[in-house]
């Protein structure tokens, strides 16, 4: 659990779906549905200025009675998303989306989106590792290590 995120980053992909702030909703809704995902960065000049989420959406949109044709992803994202360094670990990680609640956590190294991790790749990669301890473990004490 001491991994790096960037760890998680190698394994799955940097591949990160995002979208400008003057984009539609409806707009960044329907690519959200498209590509199956539950949230896009937006990004500025290459520069990270807000995440727009499930939850913006119901929130901010449909709770609000907003029009998504007429509103831009800039008037309802989260703005300021919470953002990881590469060199954070995964436990640090869990805690984060823990204590404040966020599904996805956007990783910025040298100024620039590196990736996104999800509390799912977070979950799966703790498991993951938990299953190996077990196994170690197991082999140890039995002998067949």
């Amino acid at each position: 659990m001491n991994e790096p995120v960037s760890a998680i980053l190698a394994e799955k992909g940097s591949r990160v779906v995002t979208v400008e702030p003057s984009s539609t909703v409806r707009r960044a809704v329907d690519r959200m549905n498209e590509e199956k995902i539950g949230c896009l960065v937006v990004l500025e000049d290459e520069k990270l200025v807000g995440i727009f989420t499930e939850r913006d959406v119901l929130v901010r949109v449909v709770a609000e009675r907003v029009d998504p044709e007429a509103t831009t992803v800039a008037e309802v994202m989260t703005p300021r998303p919470i953002a990881l360094r590469p060199g954070t670990t995964v436990q640090e990680a869990m805690l984060v989306v823990t204590e404040r609640r966020c599904r996805h956590l956007p990783v910025i190294g040298d100024g620039r989106l590196l990736g996104l991790v999800s509390i799912g790749d977070l979950t799966r990669w703790t498991v993951r590792h938990q299953r190996r301890h077990i196994e170690d473990l197991m082999g140890y004490i039995t002998g067949s290590y």
